[in-house]
């Protein structure tokens, strides 16, 4: 199991969540992922990283699977520019690689903000540290187990 995967069940397992991950093999887009699922696309919870251009810092976006981040209404709720974090950059400060974020499990805090669209439903699934793994989660624990603000910053 890899490092990060480990670090994804052991942040689930601290919040008193019994980890359910699943290998799915590699899934590029939500839309696989929620086909390999077999849930709705806005089921998936998509883990989109922005570098902030003063701070330097990885700043996560969680949103539903068929939403797009606004820049303008992103770089609003960061409170400056945002720009194209790389992988080195997501690398560093989370421990996972694209296409791998997890809402948890990350190497160091990460200001975290939350779609509404997500609590709308009652299970949603999320990267768990890897491209190819997936959990569920109820949908309602991603604010107080990511310490995410829920805002609107999607298109």
């Amino acid at each position: 199991m890899s490092k990060s995967l480990k670090r994804v069940r052991a942040a689930l397992e601290a919040a008193g969540i019994t980890p359910d991950i699943r290998e799915l093999g590699q899934t590029r887009t939500a839309q696989e992922a929620a086909t390999a699922v077999g849930c709705d696309l806005d089921q998936i919870a998509k883990s989109i990283v922005f570098r902030g251009e003063e701070s330097n810092s990885a700043i996560l976006f969680l949103t539903a699977g068929g939403n797009r981040v606004s820049d303008e209404k992103a770089s609003a709720l960061a409170g400056e520019p945002l720009g194209k974090a790389d992988a080195a950059l997501i690398r560093a400060q989370t421990g996972f690689a694209i296409g791998g974020v997890a809402p948890v499990g990350h190497l160091s805090p990460i200001r975290t903000f939350l779609d509404p669209r997500l609590l709308e439903f009652d299970t949603v699934w999320a990267a768990a540290g890897t491209p190819r793994h997936v959990f569920p989660l109820d949908a309602h624990a991603l604010p107080g187990l990511t310490g995410a603000t829920t805002a609107d910053f999607t298109q």
